[in-house]
C-alpha cells in the first residue's frame, strides 16, 4: 500500500484535480456527448437553457464523483499497473477517506442541478448514482464491468428526457442500449491495454472475458449500436438525411478503429478509446442540423 506523503495544500489541491481526471476530458466526453443526443432529440430541437446547463454540469460532476470513487476501489492495485501507477492514491498523495469526501462533495453538487429540473430527473437520478457507485467494484465479481459501466454512462439519456418532460419511450431505450453497446465496445477497448496486468493482479473484464475474439465482438456491438441509434433516428423522422450521413462517417469511423487494432497493441487500441469522442460529435452533429 502507498506510503502517505506530507504536501502543501497546492499540491493537494493538484492531486484532487487529478482524481476527478479534469486533465484526462475523454471520460466527460464520453458521457457528454450520448447526453445531448437525447436532450435535442427530447426537446426536438435546442433545449432551454434552464435544463440544458444543469444537466451539462451534472454530468461534468457525476462524472468526475466516478473517477473518485473509481479510484478509491482501485487504491490496493492501481500501484501495479503501468497506466495508473502515478495516480494521486496509488502514490499516496491522498488518502483514501479524501476521495471519498470528494466523491461525495461531487454527488452533492450534481444532486444541487437537480432543483432546477422536475422530480421525476430527481428521482431517475438515483438510478444513475447506484450506478456510477457499484460500477468500480464490479470488476472483483464479473467480467461484465464494462456493461455496467455502459449503464451508468448512458443514464443521462432517461433523465435528458424527464428533464423535457418526456416519457421513457422506444426512442428512449434504443438510444440507451445503442449506446450502451457503444460504451461495451471502446471500454473493452481501453480494458485490452490493461488485460496483461489485469490477468496478473486478478481484476476481470470483457476484454478477458472475449479472448482471441475481442476485436470481433468489439465490431459487433459497434454494428448493434449504430443499428439501435439508427432506428430511433428513423421513429424520430431524423435518419434522412443527416442522421444517416452521421451514421455512415460513424461506421467508416469503427472501420478505422478496426484497422488499427486488429493487431491488439495496446498503445493502438488506447487511441481507438480515446478516438470515439468523435463517434459521439458526429452522432451529435447529425441530430443537431436534422433539427434545425
Amino acid at each position: 500500500m502507498a506510503t502517505i506523503q506530507h504536501t502543501t495544500w497546492q499540491q493537494r489541491l493538484e492531486a484532487y484535480y487529478y482524481l476527478c481526471r479534469f486533465d484526462k476530458p475523454i471520460g466527460t466526453e464520453l458521457v457528454f456527448w450520448p447526453t445531448m443526443w437525447a436532450l435535442w432529440i427530447a426537446a426536438e430541437g435546442i433545449p432551454p437553457i434552464g435544463i440544458l446547463i444543469p444537466i451539462v454540469l451534472g454530468t461534468i460532476f457525476m462524472r468526475a464523483a466516478g473517477c473518485a470513487i473509481n479510484d478509491f476501489a482501485d487504491r490496493k492495485v492501481d500501484a501495479h499497473v503501468e497506466r495508473t501507477k502515478t495516480r494521486p492514491l496509488a502514490t499516496g498523495i491522498i488518502r483514501p477517506k479524501e476521495a471519498i469526501f470528494v466523491f461525495l462533495a461531487l454527488v452533492l453538487a450534481s444532486a444541487c442541478m437537480l432543483f432546477f429540473l422536475p422530480i421525476a430527473t430527481f428521482y431517475c437520478a438515483l438510478g444513475g448514482l447506484f450506478l456510477a457507485f457499484i460500477y468500480p467494484f464490479m470488476k472483483r465479481y464479473t467480467h461484465l464491468p464494462q456493461v455496467v459501466l455502459g449503464m451508468a454512462f448512458s443514464w443521462g439519456i432517461p433523465m435528458s428526457f424527464t428533464a423535457m418532460g418526456k416519457p421513457l419511450d422506444l426512442t428512449c431505450w434504443l438510444l440507451y442500449f445503442g449506446n450502451l453497446a457503444w460504451t461495451v465496445a471502446y471500454d473493452t477497448q481501453y480494458a485490452i491495454t490493461d488485460r496483461e496486468y489485469d490477468l496478473k493482479i486478478g481484476v476481470k473484464s470483457t476484454a478477458i472475458l472475449f479472448g482471441k475474439y475481442d476485436i470481433e465482438i468489439i465490431s459487433i456491438l459497434q454494428a448493434l449500436s449504430v443499428i439501435l441509434i439508427g432506428t430511433a433516428f428513423y421513429l424520430e423522422n431524423i435518419l434522412l438525411p443527416f442522421g444517416l450521413a452521421a451514421l455512415l462517417l460513424v461506421c467508416a469511423d469503427f472501420i478505422y478503429q478496426w484497422t488499427k487494432t486488429n493487431d491488439r497493441d495496446p498503445q493502438r487500441c488506447f487511441w481507438a478509446f480515446r478516438h470515439n469522442r468523435w463517434v459521439g460529435l458526429i452522432i451529435f452533429i447529425g441530430i443537431f442540423v436534422a433539427l434545425i
